[in-house]
């Protein structure tokens, strides 16, 4: 007589509604910030005399008189952070490929926590290395650049000598060094998931070391290095006080440039945070806010949906 294993047991119910639960959390706690930041934005919106998307313009000084736009916070926060994936992705990459397939044990356990703890080093401390230590040593790199480059996409000319370096450029690298331990340690664990016998049978066939590795541990962690990338592009989209302190509001309106200044989303907002006294004012810095949670959003969004094609394929 064949005896069914039992159903439905207690344990297994009370357990599954935990984590469905645990799920639900999540994903109310979103709603709740979409629906805080959009309720306290609208007022603001009504009362403002400049549109919101196009406008370059960020004048809440008259609670009566809004005028406030996006257009260029949205540059800048982009064109740093990307900036910075691109400093930032290809040496991570490099970095976790000779942990896990170069680097003998004893050097790359103590070399990979050397790169992890760039993750504790607080933003401000970042921010002040960039602004004092850094942006000088820039300066001359940003100036052959301008010269020899400029009218070039992302380097058109700009004032290169912006508060001695307080650029685009220079916070793009700064960001680079802190979204690079992120994109390091995911990279690195993804290629040390890649299947010894995928390795072994590359080196059966008479693959070198290098082969080896561009033939089945980069292809393997392919959308891990994605998933990586966009983590450390949510970091650098989302960071404040270090682009606070490097980035000077002296760009020029409308133009896509390395080597101009200006404010970040982030930065926009914590420099006005003292003087959120007034509810229309402050809607219009919440409204800014609710753009950058929507882009950060998307990003995360489109990056899941990239990572499941490269799966798949």
């Amino acid at each position: 007589m064949r005896v069914s294993a039992p159903q439905g047991r207690r344990g297994d119910r009370v357990f599954a509604g935990a984590a469905a639960a645990a799920g639900l959390t999540i994903v109310v706690a979103i709603a709740l910030i979409a629906v805080f930041l959009l309720v306290h934005a609208l007022p603001a919106l009504r009362a403002n005399h400049a549109n919101f998307l196009t406008s370059a313009q960020f004048d809440t000084t008259d609670a009566d008189r809004l005028a406030f736009g996006v257009r260029d916070l949205f540059m800048v926060t982009v064109l740093s952070s990307l900036w910075a994936l691109v400093l930032a992705v290809p040496i991570a990459i490099g970095i976790a490929v000779f942990l896990t397939q170069y680097a003998p044990a004893r050097l790359a356990r103590p070399f990979g926590a050397l790169v992890d703890l760039l993750a504790a080093v607080p933003s401000i401390v970042f921010g002040l290395w960039g602004i004092f230590v850094l942006a000088p040593r820039l300066e001359p790199v940003a100036g052959v650049l301008n010269r020899h480059l400029g009218g070039f996409f992302l380097f058109a000319s700009g004032d290169v000598s912006l508060a001695g370096g307080g650029n685009i450029f220079t916070a793009g690298v700064v960001l680079a060094v802190m979204v690079l331990p992120i994109v390091t340690s995911v990279s690195r664990e993804v290629f040390r998931q890649t299947p010894a016998s995928h390795q072994e049978a590359a080196q059966a066939l008479g693959a070198t070391r290098w082969e080896v590795v561009r033939m089945t541990v980069l292809p393997y962690g392919r959308s891990g290095v994605i998933a990586a990338a966009m983590l450390g592009l949510g970091r650098a989209l989302g960071e404040t006080v270090a682009v606070l302190i490097i980035l000077r509001a002296a760009a020029e309106p409308g133009r896509w440039s390395l080597f101009d200044g200006g404010y970040t989303f982030a930065s926009k907002i914590a420099s006005a945070a003292s003087e959120f006294s007034e509810p229309l004012p402050t809607g219009a810095y919440i409204s800014a806010g609710f753009v950058l949670f929507v882009l950060t959003f998307i990003v995360n969004a489109a990056a899941r949906a990239v990572a499941g094609q490269k799966v798949n394929g």
